[in-house]
């Protein structure tokens, strides 16, 4: 498999640190608010990559954290905590918040279509991991403490901007926030480990360390999970390209000086879902979750084929308008298949090369267009139903988009319309007739009654009796 590889800035070949196991770890949530539909797009691609790996042959192990303490607004050192904010905003415990929005990020996950990672771990739940891997980096002086803070010390690296491209002044925290600067920093690029004199009087969560009553910063987190949960060595590390500085940077100045070794060969970044006004924020106050989209009457998964088309190096600019086509194609897609019967004789030669380009589709960094084409093409491929859809099962394992369970239900809808079909009645009749009361039912609701009068008396002349049941409109034909 080839992999695009931020930290060299090349695709490379994918050679795990233990063949045929793969240690995996995304950069989860940090819980203070509904993620948003750009949010999603990173771990849309993210649960492509380990299911592309799985179907690949490996043996895969994904771990994720849970932010529900340590993260600044600033995505640095400065601002407010995130967590507080959204205590504040909904007059509730920083815990409170913690658990009701893990929990609807995971209900938004499973209606895309992603898996849960196996390991997945609240940043508060390891504490006593933080505050060793502080000690330990005190002990070799890569951390240095001052105004009763920890610090990391970036001036003891030989390079600290591993993802090359960075001006070391222009990047300098303190610089690119355009926010207070830390005085107790020796150097602008310093990142805190360890906090102790808290910006908030009332900040709810806070631990006994050897520096004083405090709460861990939000770099060391990922570190410590990572390397308690996967080990000291990872083959991949995923997250959206805003996470690549500072906090990725930071997660690998401190972990490879904590190990003292190389740490994550593979850096994996999904770039942003532009809209509009740009990239897609919560700053921004107005954002698109899941919900709202389903609101709009949009399906989740017509989302993840939106995101499915594009490859995740590439910004993708959002519009409903693109969602719409997306819908359209999605329909079609499950139309074609809930039309194959599952009959025909087994030809598994004539599979084969339908297989390998869904294959090599993967193994091109992950291009989960040409993954689609493959799809398409299984439909198009001069094959039994049978083995198309046997096919189709198998790739859609990975790309999760529940066309075969789509595909019985529209092929259920389509009964039970044909057999509401009065004897006598062409289903084109029946539709035109279903569409005249739909019109009239809105009519009714506007208060629009001349035109409710005027769709009821010519469905009478048809003989067409409409009945109001506590199951919904009901209609028949008599005379």
């Amino acid at each position: 498999m080839q992999l695009y590889n931020t930290r060299t800035q090349k695709k490379e070949e994918f050679i795990p640190h233990e063949a045929g196991k793969v240690k995996m770890y995304t950069c989860g949530p940090t819980v203070y608010h509904y993620a948003h539909i750009g949010n999603l797009r990173s771990y849309i691609m993210e649960d492509m990559l380990e299911k592309a790996l799985r179907y690949l042959g490996y043996d895969v192990t994904r771990a994720m954290n849970i932010t529900d303490v340590g993260h600044l607004s600033s995505d640095a050192d400065t601002g407010e905590d995130k967590m507080l904010k959204g205590a504040r905003r909904e007059h509730k415990t920083v815990m409170q918040i913690a658990q009701f929005y893990t929990a609807a990020f995971f209900s938004d996950c499973e209606k895309l279509g992603i898996k849960r990672p196996e390991i997945v771990v609240p940043a508060t739940s390891c504490i006593d991991t933080f505050i060793h891997m502080v000690e330990v980096l005190l002990e070799k002086e890569y951390a240095y403490i001052a105004g009763g803070n920890v610090y990391f010390d970036t001036s003891k690296l030989e390079n600290y901007y591993v993802f090359g491209n960075m001006e070391e002044e222009s990047l300098a925290v303190g610089v690119r926030d355009s926010v207070e600067e830390d005085e107790n920093k020796r150097s602008k690029s310093d990142f805190v480990l360890w906090f102790t004199k808290s910006k908030f009087d009332d900040q709810e969560l806070k631990w006994d360390s050897p520096w004083g009553v405090g709460y861990p910063g939000w770099h060391i987190e990922c570190s410590g999970i990572s390397i308690k949960y996967l080990g000291e060595y990872l083959d991949i590390h995923c997250g959206g390209i805003d996470n690549a500085f500072p906090h990725h940077t930071n997660e690998i100045a401190q972990s490879e000086a904590y190990l003292g070794h190389p740490w994550c060969k593979y850096w994996f970044h999904v770039l942003h879902l532009l809209d509009a006004r740009g990239k897609m924020s919560k700053s921004k106050g107005d954002f698109l979750t899941v919900s709202l989209l389903e609101e709009k009457g949009y399906a989740p998964l017509v989302y993840r084929m939106f995101c499915l088309q594009s490859h995740y190096r590439k910004p993708l600019t959002f519009s409903f308008e693109s969602l719409d086509n997306t819908a359209t194609a999605y329909k079609k897609l499950v139309s074609r298949i809930a039309a194959l019967k599952n009959e025909g004789e087994h030809d598994e030669a004539a599979m084969e090369p339908l297989r390998a380009s869904f294959r090599a589709a993967l193994e091109n960094d992950l291009n989960t267009s040409l993954a689609l084409t493959a799809l398409y093409d299984v439909l198009k491929a001069k094959l039994s139903d049978a083995d198309k859809l046997a096919l189709i099962k198998e790739f859609d394992e990975v790309l999760s988009l529940g066309l075969l369970k789509a595909a019985k239900a529209l092929r259920e809808e389509q009964n039970a319309q044909k057999s509401a079909v009065p004897e006598g009645m062409t289903a084109e009749e029946a539709a035109e007739i279903e569409a005249l009361i739909a019109k009239r039912t809105e009519a009714r609701k506007a208060k629009d009654w001349a035109t409710a009068d005027a769709i009821r008396d010519a469905l009478a002349a048809r003989h067409i009796v409409v009945k109001d049941t506590p199951q919904g409109i009901t209609w028949s034909v008599q005379g």
